[in-house]
């Protein structure tokens, strides 16, 4: 039996030219929310909280970024349910508590709501930056609780002054014990770490043009983490004998590669972590390929299912058919192509960035045109307003730009770090 509030829809052709193997579906699930269904338990799944603040020396230059930090862990304090557990970590060159004063945590009350405003007032800003102590001390503060939903809110505006190797290592030993979003401010942090902190950890990254940004964001993440119903949730594939998964990829609302992740049930059936779950919508693109058979044979390619340890939320069915119908055969899902583009016009953006920064002006004018015109073509005005920011668009149809000689490094970075974002087919 799958759970009240969880739909799902499969977008697929199911019919496959003779001797074809490659089947590919996205599903889309939505999760309404328990509380919308009488009879069901409306409470939150419990929740512990960790903020995560630069207090890198650079934060003081200007001001406005350490302020306007304060403010946003100060606004997250606030939009904490009482009861929940929740620490305050400041970070430079080493990880520092703030709140509670020595390492562990303390229920959200009036109390201690005004206890960890007074110290978050008291930061200042000073050292470098090693993120690989923040996050290990986050894991620390989390592995003492029993919370089902542990989430933490990673605030820089630098690069990691460590080896990267240090940063890959903490990761390894965070991932699949709490979720982070990470977010960047001021002029120096870089895209590539935060999607790397937001994809090992199954949150978002992000970046903000201004610090006067930083509470409103902090908020809505902290209300959206105490918003969470369901923790562990995972998509189950089940693919026939004699198969093969070429890849399983969220691609809605944001696209994270989770096929090198998938879980073991047996043979025939893999778990692939997508976190905790509130009400919302998330899309996957799933692709298999499988053995051929005869025209006019059909067979089930796999099933779908989101699972929450032993309860299945909801399932569906992707189908494989046979046919020497061209018409049938040739048949495009507009949702599949629509996510190829997507994931297309993120790897080009990714691209296109890496090559500037190594100074490679040709590979980078060759990719980001691309972008430009990956997004003309599906639509993605946003996207074209912030590939404008680091291009001159001579023709968007054909993908003619010319890189700006000296973009603002915020503009380059924001445009990095939003490149896995995407919108939904037009119309859906």
């Amino acid at each position: 039996m799958t759970q009240p509030g969880f739909t799902a829809e499969v977008y697929q052709n199911e019919y496959l030219p003779e001797g074809g193997r490659l089947v590919d579906a996205v599903v889309t699930v939505t999760a309404a929310g328990l509380k919308d269904h009488p009879g069901r338990a409306s409470a939150s799944a419990s929740t512990a909280a960790v903020i995560i603040v630069d207090t890198s020396g650079s934060m003081a230059y200007p001001p406005t970024k350490l302020a306007n930090a304060k403010k946003a862990t100060l606004a997250a304090i606030e939009a904490l349910h009482d009861g929940v557990p929740f620490a305050i970590v400041s970070g430079d060159s080493m990880a520092r508590m703030v709140y509670p004063p020595r390492e562990g945590m303390e229920p959200a009350s009036a109390h201690t709501r005004s206890r960890a405003e007074t110290a978050v007032r008291r930061l200042s800003a000073s050292g470098g930056t090693a993120m690989s102590t923040w996050l290990r001390l986050a894991e620390r503060l989390f592995a003492d609780q029993a919370a089902e939903v542990n989430h933490a809110i990673l605030l820089t505006d630098g690069q990691n002054g460590e080896p990267a190797s240090r940063l890959t290592h903490a990761l390894g030993l965070c991932e699949g014990k709490f979720i982070c979003d990470s977010r960047g401010v001021g002029t120096d942090w870089r895209a590539t770490e935060l999607r790397q902190i937001a994809s090992a950890l199954l949150g978002s990254a992000d970046g903000l043009e201004s610090p006067e940004q930083l509470p409103a964001v902090f908020q809505a993440l902290t209300e959206r983490a105490m918003g969470k119903e369901i923790a562990r949730v995972s998509l189950r594939l089940w693919t026939p004998a004699g198969s093969t998964v070429r890849f399983v990829k969220q691609v809605f609302p944001h696209i994270e590669d989770l096929t090198g992740r998938r879980s073991a049930v047996s043979d025939r059936i893999g778990d692939y972590p997508t976190g905790a779950w509130g009400a919302e919508s998330r899309d996957y693109h799933v692709s298999i390929e499988v053995e051929p058979d005869t025209v006019g044979e059909e067979i089930l390619a796999g099933r779908v299912s989101l699972v929450a340890g032993d309860r299945k939320l909801v399932e569906k069915l992707v189908l494989a058919r046979w046919t020497d119908d061209t018409a049938l055969s040739t048949r495009l899902s507009p949702h599949v192509a629509h996510y190829t583009g997507q994931a297309d016009l993120a790897a080009a953006i990714q691209e296109g960035m890496a090559a500037r920064a190594a100074g490679d002006d040709e590979v980078a004018t060759a990719k980001l045109g691309r972008a430009v015109k990956l997004a003309a073509e599906s639509g993605r005005e946003d996207t074209a307003k912030l590939l404008a920011k680091v291009v001159d668009v001579v023709d968007a149809d054909t993908g003619t730009v010319r890189l700006k000689r000296s973009p603002d490094s915020v503009d380059a970075e924001i445009v990095d770090v939003r490149s896995t974002v995407t919108r939904r087919v037009r119309g859906d």
